[in-house]
């Protein structure tokens, strides 16, 4: 720290007694607290009349207007308009400052008059600050009018194809606060901050002084200590009123997602030794680099971005957000282990910004442009309004120049002009500046410049997760990929959150226009599909080698450290140990010291368990970083499915096995169960106890195969009743065994040959009747269901799984019911007034409950995969596509199922065995 001179330190006193500038919010600070306005919509909903309006708000959600969304055909040719008034009073003592009127955010074309008298010419772009100096407008002590005239569709052309032509919800309204500022009459207009990552502090300050004036900083760390002083000299002066000030600050702590450490610069302006006016600002030290054919880097750290693309949005205020809303969503996508995110396609509110500085997020912050993009002259002042506006945030390290083809070229020069930190830019979906952003590639492209060139590959958006496709399925083949090529610094999932608007004119009813808005990793509400787990799974700073926990297994787990910048020896481990029984669950539970192991490298974590950890049906490990918050739980089954069958199978019994021939069916009976099988087919006609049918029928069929089991008889071995099919390599080379035991229980052996050699999944099938199963409580993964390419983010353990019809991306209770759900290994199948039980002796079996409603896309890459009949058995499962890619393409965990056929070779077949109950025990 700097030794503070006796007349440094004097002045530090007089600046204390400089003004700041008043603030004094004519609206609400967010959604949450809006101020009435008067208001009058000129079509549409409530149209041509006087009434009232919340501020900031859209006003669709407020009942007004009529909803667009930006791929309609008359989304540009909408003549709405909101006339908004309101009366507002400022001190008397106001009248000696400047007096500025700011707007956080208008949509579209904002017209603003203050006592009937324009206060400047018309603000045209929606995401942007702008104000107005109306100093000479106000009537001080006293009361004012302001009006304001906004247009939601702009009258510039280029303003609607870059804003309100996209694929994304279009409102309109005074969206953010809009508040006076009082500065006294010589102040400080603004500040643009360099903090580099070895303690260099410099800014460029500017003033409306004429004279000789000068600067000073003070610097102070989150605890609120000085750590550096600086009185700036004349030199200072870069020109009239501009001042650049730079100290060297030692024993900084840098910011970055992993470590938001922050600063806060309070600058003074002096006029002949006395202090007039004093600013504070934020910052961070950190530096973004930019290395060709290298990487990006950030504090000398080659960076992997793990994002997410994300509006500004919720469903009952449109883009109009709150504070807590941006801690809400900051708070979410780390919850998925991502360290950054992309704001899609617009600046956004000062709060998430905020929140992303405090909490830790890379921001990647975008000029608006969507397959279009502002005219020069606009672009420009909208630019320079972005970059003054956001540019000292040290969570923004890349800019983005547009979207899709909304890229102006002219306006690329201007971000380096405009910002003194010289940040990179990015063309999202183009290859420029050294980065290539291409949008939705598939896994093994790569003919010309991406993944086999010279360039730095960076999808800004990629793995579009529309309903359930996209985000976690894929992700694991892709960020294994990018983690391993030096060239690869990451990318952007499409994208955060369904957007379900509210409709007012519809009974409230929530709209993702025909799943055209249906693309998040969590619904309008922020319920969680299957995919947020995986991303957490997959996106773990701390990563899991694959292990089988065997007889032989020593405790010692083999981890990597996936953190850029954190030792794991900050985070916390700990472990459990569970065994299921029938009623009740044991466990123990104990903590592992954290190895010290540097990011990138690998290392072991070595757990201490206890002496009778084999007798235990599972491992558990659970990570935590270092603020506590957990980044993942790891299960590791230790009992096979073979063990847990045997502890529960009772073959033996008091009852006895009877079975009769009538015409085509055997009729067997055993205590108070009839089963009937057809003696031709083998397959289950019925299952019957004391209450009736139990519902599952007509199976095991073959899927993706032949059911020609053929030639049935029947024999007792001793107590117990076989059932069996007899082999025959051209006729009926599928073969199924039923046995029958006293205890009550029923065992189905099915040995079994795919027909083609690439298969879309494998198993047998039954008939259960949907209106009647209320709920399957299983062992097994969960409680999400899986894809063949998205097998992460689930649990082993006992799941409860109620039924619901949720189809996702169209409705939000989750877990889904209907689905794949990975490595069964038994439950209980509970209808409206039965029940009964199954188990079975197979690894690695998923159970299939009943099928997703079909839904697709345009091109049809996002068509979800069901067997026949509704209650499956599965050897292997389909992967699922998404809106831009087929499932096959996503990499090779989404190619199709092999099967080799060696001449039906019986050795060779598939084989499963189930245990079946149907006791309604």
């Amino acid at each position: 720290m700097r030794r503070l001179t006796p007349i440094f330190l004097s002045l530090l006193f007089l600046s204390a007694n400089a003004q700041q500038t008043e603030v004094q919010y004519l609206s609400g600070k967010g959604s949450n607290d809006p101020v009435q306005w008067d208001f009058f919509c000129t079509g549409g909903m409530n149209a041509n009349k006087w009434t009232t309006i919340g501020v900031p708000s859209c006003w669709e959600l407020q009942g007004f207007g009529k909803y667009n969304y930006g791929f309609a055909k008359d989304s540009a040719k909408g003549k709405e308009k909101g006339l908004y008034k309101y009366r507002f009073s400022v001190p008397a003592n106001w009248k000696s400052k400047m007096v500025h009127i700011v707007f956080e955010g208008v949509m579209t074309d904002a017209e603003v008059k203050v006592n009937g008298k324009l206060a400047g010419p018309v603000h045209q772009g929606a995401f942007y600050a702008f104000r107005y100096d109306i100093s000479k407008l106000l009537k001080y002590g006293t009361g004012n009018l302001l009006e304001v005239t906004v247009a939601k569709h702009s009258a510039n052309r280029s303003v609607n194809t870059a804003e309100r032509e996209g694929d994304f919800w279009i409102f309109g309204g005074i969206f953010r606060p809009v508040w006076l500022e009082a500065l006294p009459k010589m102040h400080i207009s603004s500040v643009k901050i360099d903090a580099r990552a070895n303690g260099l502090f410099s800014a460029v300050v500017q003033t409306n002084a004429s004279g000789r004036e000068r600067i000073s900083i003070a610097l102070y760390d989150s605890r609120n200590n000085k750590v550096a002083a600086y009185n700036a000299p004349d030199t200072a002066v870069l020109k009239k009123g501009t001042f650049f000030v730079q100290c060297q600050v030692s024993d900084i702590q840098q910011w970055s997602p992993e470590d938001p450490n922050l600063y806060k610069a309070v600058f003074t302006l002096y006029k002949k030794d006395q202090p007039v006016h004093t600013i504070t600002q934020q910052f961070g030290f950190r530096t973004v680099e930019l290395k060709q054919r290298d990487g990006i880097y950030i504090n000398g750290v080659k960076v992997k971005f793990k994002g997410i693309n994300r509006h500004s949005f919720r469903p009952e205020t449109g883009r109009a957000l709150s504070r807590q809303n941006s801690v809400e969503d900051v708070l979410l996508i780390k919850e998925m282990n991502m360290n950054a995110v992309r704001m899609s396609h617009y600046p956004p509110d000062e709060h998430f910004l905020d929140v992303c500085d405090s909490l830790g997020l890379f921001v990647m912050d975008e000029l608006a442009g969507w397959h279009g993009h502002y005219d020069t002259p606009t672009g420009t002042k909208l630019l320079k309004e972005m970059i003054g506006h956001d540019a000292n945030h040290p969570s923004v390290v890349l800019w983005a120049n547009g979207n899709e083809g909304g890229h102006n070229a002219d306006l690329d020069s201007l971000f380096t002009a405009f910002d003194i930190q010289e940040r990179p830019v990015v063309h999202p979906w183009q290859l420029f500046n050294g980065i290539d952003a291409q949008h939705y590639r598939q896994y093994n492209y790569g003919i010309g410049n991406y993944d086999n060139g010279h360039a730095i590959v960076l999808p800004t958006e990629f793995l579009h997760g529309q309903y359930d496709g996209g985000h976690g399925a894929g992700l694991e083949d892709y960020w294994e990929k990018m983690w391993q090529d030096p060239l690869h610094a990451g990318g952007f999932l499409w994208d955060f959150a369904d957007q379900a608007v509210v409709r007012r004119d519809l009974n409230d009813s929530l709209d993702t226009n025909k799943g055209n808005a249906a693309d998040g990793i969590v619904g309008p509400h922020h319920e969680k599909e299957g995919s947020f787990f995986a991303v957490k799974e997959i996106w773990s700073p701390v990563h899991f080698e694959r292990r089988e926990i065997t007889p032989a297994f020593d405790g010692r787990l083999n981890i990597e450290n996936r953190y850029l910048y954190t030792n794991l020896d900050q985070c916390r481990f700990s472990w459990e140990l569970k065994r299921f029984g029938l009623t009740a669950i044991t466990n123990k539970k104990g903590t592992a010291i954290a190895p010290e192991i540097l990011p990138g490298a690998k290392g072991i974590l070595e757990l201490k368990l206890p002496e009778d950890w084999k007798t235990y049906d599972a491992l558990y490990v659970t990570v935590k970083d270092k603020n506590q918050m957990e980044l993942f739980t790891w299960s590791f089954p230790i009992s096979l499915p073979e063990k847990k069958a045997a502890e529960i199978v009772k073959e033996d019994g008091e009852g006895t096995v009877q079975i009769n021939t009538v015409d085509s069916l055997y009729k067997i009976k055993v205590k108070d169960v009839q089963i009937i099988i057809n003696k031709n087919t083998g397959l289950l006609v019925a299952a019957e106890n004391a209450k009736g049918p139990t519902g599952l029928t007509n199976g095991p069929r073959i899927q993706e195969g032949v059911t020609n089991f053929r030639n049935f008889s029947y024999r007792f071995e001793g107590k117990h009743l076989v059932i069996a099919s007899a082999f025959d390599k051209k006729k009926s080379f599928n073969t199924l065994r039923w046995t029958i035991y006293p205890g009550g229980w029923v065992k189905m052996e099915v040995r079994y040959f795919p027909l083609a050699l690439h298969t879309d999944m494998v198993g047998v099938n039954f008939d259960y009747p949907e209106s009647q199963l209320r709920s399957v409580i299983y062992m097994g993964n969960g409680p999400y269901r899986v894809w063949k390419n998205r097998m992460k983010g689930t649990s082993f353990g006992i799941w409860n799984k109620v039924y619901n019809k949720t189809e996702t991306g169209e409705q939000w209770v989750y877990p889904e019911f209907k689905g794949y759900y990975a490595d069964f290994y038994g439950g209980y199948f509970n209808g409206n007034n039965q029940r009964f039980t199954v188990a079975t002796e197979t690894e690695d079996l998923f159970l299939r409950l009943f099928s997703a409603a079909p839904k697709t896309d345009p091109w049809h890459n996002y068509e979800p995969l069901f067997p026949d009949g509704n209650i499956s058995f599965m050897q292997a499962i389909p992967s699922i596509g998404n809106k831009t890619q087929t499932s096959e393409t996503t990499g090779p965990m989404g190619q199709k199922n092999i099967f080799y056929d060696y001449e039906k070779d019986p050795g060779r077949a598939l084989k499963m065995i189930l245990w079946f109950n149907f006791a309604n025990e």
